[in-house]
């Protein structure tokens, strides 16, 4: 199979740089936040655009009921603090190793072994620094790894999309890569990112718009374009070819979209994951000029397969160019750029909490925001998202992630790697 590859017609220059909010903290206690404008805020839509029973967290457990892990903690109650780990270059991205180690992916291009509980620097694991040039939103953007491949998601020097796969040999180490992907991008933005192994072992992947401002290129709803989507792919990396579409992806056939696709209208999926115990699927789309979101898709609804997040005709639940379309999957929780708590610029996703050192933060969402210097967490309550603010003092915070044992790491582009403990 060739490497996909886009018109890039349109080669204009874009802005990359957002205007920042205020960077002070927001103290309030935790408070119930409306959560969709046109659908009850006790409810999550499913991939059909219909509305389901009230969110629980716990409903699709696959872990005993004994196991903490599994147990919701009480959001409101969730007092944490940040501890400087490590300082580095640019971390941008973690993967946790079939061994256990963390891999930590610099936008340099470097993936390195960071010791979670010590913050040392082990071995480089993989270096790609001559395939890529970091600067604004290009660079090595996301990794995933499934014990059998560790897959890398980087712009190249011609600042398109690669996705590669290395098959991992016996010591768990990455062997020649082999080309996946290839996306052309007509704009240095919204090049996404975002990747990581489904609880069905199949590999996410979250591709943006195209960049400039607006969607130009229509992209968000055409599902015959990649850009603008959530992609699914099965690796294959011992094969001839490095990838086998699943039979059920919603252009499987290739007829009236690209087979690779997953669900469309995404704007800039900078980060997604899984919640390790539910299989719920979660995504931060970065917004365009006045709304962030998060949208949540449950496993039980086959993580939105076919859904539509709504851009470019939505920015969030409110209307951007059009209305409504009929297969929309309305965010979980948005925020605006100014004007309320929480506010932002551009949203840094974020996982569910499953470790153990922190009970009240257990089945929490965990995100943040670029421009701002909290930590915070929302959480489904009796049906009700509840929002707090967990504090901190983090500059330039590009995601949260978690460790072999579910502990929070927070990544800065200042170089820091924090990890959030109980205060």
């Amino acid at each position: 199979m060739k490497p996909l590859t886009l018109p890039t017609a349109l080669l204009c220059l874009a802005l990359i740089a957002v205007a920042c909010g205020s960077d002070d903290p927001v103290a309030n206690p935790a408070t119930t936040v409306p959560v969709v404008t046109e659908a009850p805020t006790d409810s999550a839509p499913d991939n059909d655009g219909d509305v389901d029973a009230p969110v629980d967290l716990t409903a699709t457990t696959a872990a005993p009921p004994t196991d903490p892990r599994a147990v919701r903690g009480d959001l409101n109650v969730a007092s944490v603090r940040v501890e400087l780990l490590a300082q580095i270059a640019e971390p941008i991205d973690t993967a946790v190793a079939a061994n256990g180690e963390l891999w930590v992916a610099l936008r340099e291009g470097l993936i390195v072994v960071l010791d979670p509980a010590t913050g040392d620097r082990g071995d480089t694991v993989l270096d790609v620094s001559t395939a890529t040039a970091a600067g604004g939103e290009r660079g090595l953007l996301g990794i995933a790894t499934d014990g059998e491949g560790l897959y890398v998601n980087y712009t190249d020097l011609d600042g398109n999309t690669n996705v590669v796969g290395y098959p991992l040999d016996a010591d768990g180490r990455p062997g020649e890569g082999r080309l996946m992907l290839t996306i052309d991008q007509p704009f240095p933005n919204h090049n996404g990112g975002a990747m990581v192994i489904g609880p069905d072992n199949h590999l996410y992947i979250g591709v943006g718009d195209g960049g400039a401002a607006n969607d130009p290129l229509a992209a968000g709803q055409d599902p015959t374009q990649i850009l603008g989507s959530i992609l699914r792919v099965d690796p294959t990396l011992d094969a001839d070819e490095t990838y086998a579409i699943p039979a059920d992806n919603p252009f499987a056939d290739g007829v009236d979209g690209q087979p690779e696709i997953f669900m469309i209208g995404a704007r800039n999926p900078w980060r997604i994951s899984f919640d390790p115990i539910t299989n719920d699927f979660w995504i931060a789309d970065v917004g365009q000029n006045l709304w962030e979101e998060v949208d949540l898709v449950l496993g039980a609804n086959g993580w939105g397969i076919g859904g539509n997040l709504g851009w470019n005709l939505r920015e969030g639940t409110n209307e951007f160019t059009g209305a409504r379309p009929a297969d929309n999957i309305d965010p979980v929780f948005e925020y605006p750029h100014e004007g309320s708590t929480p506010s932002g610029c551009s949203i840094s996703g974020g996982v569910v909490y499953r470790g153990l050192a922190i009970p009240d933060l257990v089945g929490a969402y965990i995100f943040g925001d670029f421009c701002k210097s909290s930590i915070w967490a929302i959480s489904i309550d009796g049906g009700a998202v509840v929002f707090k603010d967990l504090g901190g003092d983090i500059e330039d915070l590009v995601g949260v992630t978690a460790d072999a044992a579910g502990e929070l790491l927070v990544l800065t582009l200042t170089g820091e790697v924090h990890r959030i403990i109980p205060s």
